[in-house]
């Protein structure tokens, strides 16, 4: 049987932009408990301070985890779609460093 492509890149997609808002959030909280602040106010001084992209960044990180459990199980329009949700995390930190 014949996978349905898009699709299997869409869910690839999907799991690699919610695998990268996760690590982005386990960031914060990781980040808040350290420095005593709660979730929000470590966003807003993160937003503040222009490390936003660098957030983004390392939330990206868990994306290695997604892409290699889809490649060990031979899923490779899942991982296809996790690499399309990295470039377009980068297409977002680029964004947020210029503007």
């Amino acid at each position: 049987m014949k996978p349905n492509i898009p699709k299997e890149i869409g869910i690839g997609l999907l799991l690699g932009l919610v695998s990268n808002l996760a690590g982005s959030y386990l960031y914060l909280f990781f980040l808040s408990l350290v420095k005593d602040l709660s979730i929000e106010s470590t966003f807003q001084v993160a937003i503040e301070e222009d490390l936003l992209g660098n957030i983004i960044a390392l939330g990206a990180l868990l994306n290695f985890l997604v892409f290699f459990v889809f490649l060990k199980k031979k899923q490779f329009y899942r991982a296809r779609g996790v690499v399309l949700a990295t470039l377009v995390a980068a297409i977002v930190i680029l964004i947020s460093k210029f503007y």
